[in-house]
């Protein structure tokens, strides 16, 4: 049996370094190896035991475990896809090709051309202050906003054949997807579950350790120690009970591996000249999709310049694509006007992969809150998105996916509110038409941005987005009895409207306290 494991392991091990050459860490790390080897601190009589102190002292030890830590998370394992999902995702994604294409013929221009060079030394010249930038966008709009998505995702129990004529068809209930019980989430969600001090509930409780006037200044200790140890899991461990403002910017870059070295800024500053040379069509829908959004949002007008940058190179980075091949479908392939015929002109469409819609700014806009270098905002939001936002936009059977989380709302709704469900029946309105767009867009735009942080602190903290439909069932229920004075759609979207007063931290943890 020890035979086994030990086989296991080393196949594992092997599988890792050759990985590991394909990521782009491997070239500077192993560069930085080599040095070390030369150095006088390696001994060739004992290579192996000064080798790896040699690499604790210099960091290189906590660099290849985070490296280990990121690429185990990249290995979940696909669940087998479902017939009915595989084919509306393929329907839908036509859909929006299609309605892209004919947007490019109404508008008589094309999805990719080669800038003019005086286009091209104006958008340089206002690169920092890209909203003094004139474009005419009247004719342009989004291809499609979360109402539509939620359309189509509602289509999908239509698709399973087992359902009985005589059952009512309450949405996703009928689709073969596993999900967790309350039960269940509580001990995903532990330290909440328990009752523990976290921070996001009273910034004076005091602190369980004598040495700390309060629990921030506890919090903040601690979090140095952690942002000075560098190590992935210790720092999402620590995520789990709340992050001081202070130290969220250096933490979040940490956990999700996006510190920027020479080479990242490089890859950036060569994404933004792809902007400066191709003109895509998207780039209008970026531009419209920050004025319809941040630009008319109190918390986030002033971030406006910022934005466009950030969300104009996202477009451009085939890296983005890579990382999510098999996760995103199958984007489009375009001829870039203007250029020479060959192999080169043809590109796929956008060359990230991904189509914006309505509210897409919203997934990086809480980001401006954390830095003020793009570069270091750009690849902080691209991990994120990497890791979880793209899940939100998407159809697939991921257990993190857009659709296990609606079917996971409407059974925490039915199994612990359930004269609420039975008030969404009576009134005809499926229950997640009222949270579906908090969901979508992960609360963003719909919270304050410092208790949004809060939020967001837990999805890295515990790596899992299936905290988005409980606080959603919890927003309901801490408003249920204004819900009940009420019997339309537009009245319970009325009721649910204002999201300013909502403390995220006390109210999800009473849902999972709660007997």
């Amino acid at each position: 049996m020890e035979g086994i494991k030990e086989d296991a392991i080393h196949h594992t091990a092997l599988k890792l370094a050759e990985e590991i050459k394909n990521l782009s860490i491997y070239k500077s790390f192993y560069s930085d190896v080599q040095k070390m080897v030369c150095s006088p601190n390696v001994k060739k009589e004992d290579f192996k035991q000064t080798l790896q102190q040699a690499m604790k002292e210099k960091g290189l030890d906590t660099k290849l475990r985070n490296t280990v830590f990121h690429w185990v998370r990249t290995q979940t394992k696909q669940n087998d896809p479902i017939a009915c999902l595989t084919k509306a995702s393929a329907q839908w994604e036509k859909r929006i090709h299609k309605s892209l294409n004919s947007m490019c013929s109404d508008l008589e221009t094309s999805l990719a051309k080669i800038r003019p060079q005086s286009e091209k030394e104006e958008l340089a010249e206002k690169w920092n202050e890209l909203s003094t930038y004139n474009l005419d966008l009247s004719k342009y709009r989004p291809v499609y906003a979360p109402k539509d998505f939620l359309e189509v995702l509602l289509t999908l129990s239509g698709y399973i054949p087992y359902t009985r004529e005589d059952e009512p068809k309450w949405e996703f209930a009928h689709l073969p997807l596993q999900v967790k019980t309350l039960d269940h989430l509580r001990k995903v969600f532990t330290e909440w579950a328990n009752g523990e001090p976290l921070l996001g509930v009273n910034p004076n409780m005091p602190s369980t350790v004598t040495a700390f006037a309060s629990l921030e200044v506890e919090r903040i200790g601690l979090g140095e120690r952690v942002a000075t140890l560098g190590y992935a899991p210790v720092i999402q461990e620590f995520l789990k009970k709340g992050c001081p403002q202070c130290l969220r910017a250096k933490l979040w870059a940490q956990v999700l591996g996006a510190d920027v070295k020479n080479h990242q800024v490089a890859y950036f500053n060569q994404l933004k000249k792809s902007v400066l040379e191709v003109d895509l069509m998207i780039d209008k829908l970026i531009f419209k999709d920050v004025q319809l959004t941040a630009s008319n949002d109190d918390q986030y007008f002033v971030f406006e310049d910022l934005l466009y940058q950030v969300m104009l190179c996202f477009s451009r980075d085939c890296d983005v694509m890579h990382q999510l091949k098999g996760n995103i479908g199958n984007p489009l392939t375009v001829t870039i006007k203007g250029k020479q015929p060959s192999p080169e002109s043809v590109n796929v469409f956008p060359p990230s992969g991904i189509i914006p819609f309505h509210g897409f700014t919203m997934y990086a806009t809480p980001f401006c809150y954390l830095y003020d270098d793009p570069v270091q905002l750009y690849y902080t939001f691209r991990a994120f998105y990497i890791r979880y936002w793209h899940r939100l936009h998407y159809i697939s059977t991921h257990p993190q996916g857009i659709v296990s989380l609606c079917l996971l709302y409407e059974r925490l709704l039915e199994a612990n509110e359930p004269l609420l469900w039975i008030h969404f029946r009576n009134i005809n309105i499926n229950p997640i038409r009222v949270v579906f767009k908090w969901l979508m867009r992960a609360f963003s735009g719909h919270l304050p941005p410092d208790q949004l942080l809060l939020l967001w602190d837990a999805i890295l903290g515990y790596d899992c987005l299936e905290i988005l439909p409980l606080l959603a069932l919890a927003i309901l229920s801490f408003r249920k009895e204004n819900i009940f004075q009420v019997n339309t759609i537009q009245n319970v979207d009325a009721v649910l409207a204002d999201l300013s007063t909502i403390s995220v931290i006390p109210l999800l943890q009473l849902a999972l306290m709660k007997p």
